[in-house]
């Protein structure tokens, strides 16, 4: 298990870069994250991936929770752990979605979230 680091500021930034980093030591596929602030006021930002079955969904998801509790970060709330299709997990200033690629192509987040506090759609990559 890799090397608890607390986080040493409570940014967002540096929450969402713990989370990205839990979703890749993971292999979570098609990590997006999408700066929301302008969007929302319910959080700072949105993050996107996707797992192989929904065993690995749930693998992930868990994982994002108890690394980031480590950190100091507690969840606020959990929803979808039963089914594994789509589980999202509060992390306040930070919202992390976990999908089956089926679903996550059906619900299409990415095109809901993703815009610029011009209206134009965001880069990828």
């Amino acid at each position: 298990m890799p090397e608890v680091k607390r986080l040493s500021e409570s940014s967002s930034a540096a929450l969402v870069e713990l989370v990205d980093e839990v979703l890749a030591d993971m292999k979570a596929e098609k990590i997006v994250k999408f700066p929301v602030q302008h969007l929302t006021s319910i959080t700072d930002y949105m993050v996107i991936a996707s797992g192989r079955s929904d065993r690995h969904v749930k693998a992930i998801a868990s994982e994002v929770r108890e690394r980031c509790a480590a950190a100091g970060c507690r969840a606020l709330g959990v929803e979808g752990e039963d089914a594994g299709e789509w589980i999202l997990v509060d992390l306040g200033d930070v919202v992390v979605h976990v999908m089956l690629p089926r679903t996550r192509e059906f619900y299409n987040l990415e095109k809901l979230w993703d815009m610029s506090p011009d209206g134009e759609a965001l880069p990828r990559g």
